[in-house]
């Protein structure tokens, strides 16, 4: 029975850390409500989003534009720079979109010398990267219009106020479209403002329109980070993984914000507005990713002026930075079951590394706390091991009286544990109410952008990365790049190893097997998993040898 129950153990554990790995990201979901518009409304409305899986936009019918006595003026394309303490943005006055968004504090790698993150994903600017449009029933949006604008490069600096970028144009069918933006020197938020003036003699009908268009990443950022579209659809949070984008999912809802994430860091798009919306995703046939989200169809009289407001976010997947802007933001972090846990592992982490300044030492602090909260139980789970232990003799004269019978086999060792007060499970507590802490720790490095290239000691250099002393350029079976000596995943190995050796043996061989060669799997499970991970359970092997060698000298004193 104990080697079955062990061996259950085991492999569930392996199958919960494995199922954690791979699949806990959210699944995709498609939510199908009663659309803001028909089918057929919408193709009027914006053909080109009905169509996101063409990377051409079809002209719009000249014979139904109304025509204007005024003539559009002829405007060059135009780099503005805003540059802040926080982020260098490279905006274009066709568009207006983004061609380039650096965020200074966090680089490609840890190499101090390493190129700023680039959030901008696109090559020879083959597309919007971010753009938002007005499209009314006889166009679509002129994606390559170009405006004026009333600056030409903007300084931030620390303490300074908020600064705006005012961009203006016509349209043929007579509509002046004004796009504000206002960045702040602290914050990674811009608010903006798009305003739409009927000068027409006709009222027109339209949508607004957000895209957020990006190439893909080439690799997960993240060991257990999410890369693709993220929707925030009737207060639950929608992800759309790239591989199955090509599905193009239309999803009608309440559509708080849209986003791109890619492992620590995202982009989104806010709409002050509360209200019904579409969303159409789409894989386009040269391997761009687009998004396209429309507003309920809005309807303008002549001389009328209407205005939507946005808040657009550019930074790092910071659960405090998201809270601050708002409508929910912050649940695009999510850490999978042990969410709350991973949460709150992450406050006390943070709590720690303001006065420590060394998520490492943090990790170490975190696994003291959660040894002691839980050395009550560890402490009774120890007890009740050396009391089977003592039964074994016992224990093996059933096994022998009755191997013929294991029904009565089973019967007599439950009445055997009753007498006594034992229970066979008490000895694999303390491992079992370390799953949720470990799983969600294991989900919380490989996602937080506050451990990201955080370094501890000697040849650690990033908590959310395998250790690796040297760099080798051959390849070592089992191990995944870079190729180096895994020295700390060898000492959890041989930590738990000793504290194998300072358990107490049980009667069953094959039982005491599968124990001598957890810590060989351990290890080869470990070898690949982020270093914070291991520095955890490096730790809390040491402390549990610890506690363990004080209640054996206890014991025998």
């Amino acid at each position: 029975m104990e080697k079955r129950t062990i061996l259950a153990f085991v492999l569930s554990f392996l199958v919960l850390l494995i199922w954690s790995h791979f699949f806990t990201t959210k699944q995709d979901k498609t939510v199908r409500e009663k659309p803001p518009a028909s089918h057929e409304q919408q193709k009027e409305i914006n053909p080109d989003i009905s169509r996101a899986g063409d990377e051409s936009s079809p002209a719009s019918s000249q014979g139904q534009v109304d025509q204007v006595s005024r003539e559009c003026p002829k405007i060059e394309e135009k780099e503005i720079i805003v540059d802040t303490p926080l982020y260098k943005a490279v905006f274009s006055n066709r568009g207006p979109s983004i061609r380039s968004f650096q965020l200074k504090n966090y680089r490609q790698t840890v190499d101090p010398d390493s190129p700023p993150i680039e959030l901008v994903h696109l090559e020879n600017n083959t597309a919007d990267f971010f753009l938002i449009s007005f499209s009314t029933q006889t166009s679509i949006p002129d994606k390559t219009m170009a405006y004026e604008a009333d600056h030409q490069n903007l300084m931030l600096e620390n303490g300074g106020e908020a600064k705006d970028v005012v961009f203006h144009s016509a349209t043929p069918e007579g509509l002046l479209i004004r796009q504000s933006f206002r960045f702040y020197p602290d914050h990674y938020r811009i608010d903006m403002v798009m305003d739409v003036v009927n000068q027409s003699q006709s009222s027109k009908e339209g949508v607004f329109v957000t895209d957020m268009t990006t190439l893909p990443p080439k690799k997960k950022s993240g060991y257990s980070s999410f890369a693709g579209l993220a929707l925030y659809v009737n207060r639950k949070l929608t992800e759309l993984k790239i591989e199955k984008a090509s599905e193009q999912p239309v999803i009608n809802g309440q559509i708080d914000w849209m986003a791109y994430e890619d492992g620590y860091f995202m982009s989104a798009i806010i709409p002050s507005e509360i209200s019904q919306r579409t969303f159409k995703g789409s894989l386009l046939p040269s391997g761009l990713l687009k998004g396209s989200c429309l507003s309920p169809p809005i309807s303008i009289m002549p001389s009328q002026q209407i205005s939507s407001q946005y808040t657009l976010y550019f930074g790092p997947r910071d659960l405090a930075k998201l809270k601050e802007v708002g409508r929910d933001l912050d649940r695009a972090v999510e850490f999978g079951w042990f969410d709350i846990i991973a949460k709150g592992l992450l406050f006390v982490l943070v709590y720690f590394n303001k006065f420590i300044n060394n998520y490492g030492v943090s990790i170490i602090l975190l696994t003291v706390l959660i040894k002691i909260l839980f050395a009550p139980l560890t402490h009774k789970s120890y007890k009740s091991m050396k009391e089977m232990q003592k039964l074994q003799p016992i224990m093996a004269k059933i096994r022998e009286r009755h191997k013929d019978d294991k029904q009565k086999m089973n019967q007599e060792m439950m009445a055997l544990y009753k007498t006594y007060k034992v229970n066979p499970m008490s000895g694999c507590l303390p491992m079992i109410i370390q799953i949720p802490v470990f799983i969600a720790l294991f989900r919380l490095l490989g996602s937080s952008i506050e451990l990201r290239h955080a370094p501890f000691f000697f040849w650690i250099n990033d908590l959310s990365a395998p250790d690796r002393l040297f760099s080798f350029s051959f390849a070592i079976p089992f191990m995944t790049p870079p190729y180096g000596i895994p020295v700390l995943t060898l000492l959890m190995g041989a930590s738990m190893f000793i504290q194998q050796k300072m358990t107490p043996t049980p009667g069953d061989p094959a039982q005491a097997k599968i124990m001598l060669f957890l810590p060989l799997i351990f290890t080869f499970m470990f070898i690949n998993f982020p270093s914070g991970l291991v520095l955890y359970w490096f730790t809390n092997n040491i402390l549990s040898i610890g506690q363990q060698y004080l209640i054996l000298k206890k014991s025998s004193a």
